[in-house]
């Protein structure tokens, strides 16, 4: 019977058992050389969950289950330290990737953008100059209109002219105007 303190007294199994431990390098029920890891890391939780089990049940006394369960802490909090950094290296490389990526869509749309701009400048230019163009063909036109207005009433006046001398003239009919 294991005279051990209650918490202790499920480790006293390790009496009954002679399995060796995955934590062990020799039968011996001594830890391990290598006090920061055991011999085989488990990689889920189910294996580390059984490696403390075999290694408390092999403990010959409390002091050595406390010795062997800092070590497989030890080993736990270094193996999940490394896995994290595994899983943040590989999400920052990921978020890199993404962000390169993203990187070229915007630098492909900003060339696209100022192709654009550059066009809509072109285009604005051509507007401006058309539209400049356009009112010196309404001012020229205004000219002509008034040309025109101008050169009727000359035309109507020099008809009142004509008919008033042909009605006052001494030789009746047609007659061309540059024979006397």
């Amino acid at each position: 019977m294991c005279h051990l303190p209650s918490k202790a007294k499920l480790f006293c199994l390790s009496h009954l058992m002679l399995k060796r431990p995955l934590g062990l390098v020799n039968g011996d029920n001594a830890p391990s050389t290598n006090e920061d890891t055991p011999s085989v890391i488990p990689k889920d939780g189910a294996a580390w969950v059984e490696l403390f089990v075999r290694e408390m049940m092999n403990a010959s006394n409390v002091d050595d289950a406390r010795a062997r369960a800092s070590m497989l802490l030890k080993a736990l909090e270094k193996s999940i330290g490394s896995h994290a950094d595994a899983v943040a290296a590989d999400n920052i490389h990921k978020e890199n990737l993404f962000l390169k990526e993203h990187v070229e869509v915007l630098l492909q749309e900003n060339n696209i953008l100022k192709r654009a701009v550059t066009i809509q400048h072109e285009r604005i230019k051509e507007y401006d100059e058309r539209c400049r163009e356009m009112e010196h063909l309404k001012q020229i036109l205004s000219q002509y209109h008034e040309q025109v207005r101008n050169l009727e009433m000359n035309n109507y006046t020099l008809k009142i002219y004509l008919r008033q001398a042909q009605q006052n003239s001494s030789i009746p009919g047609r007659f061309h105007p540059d024979v006397f």
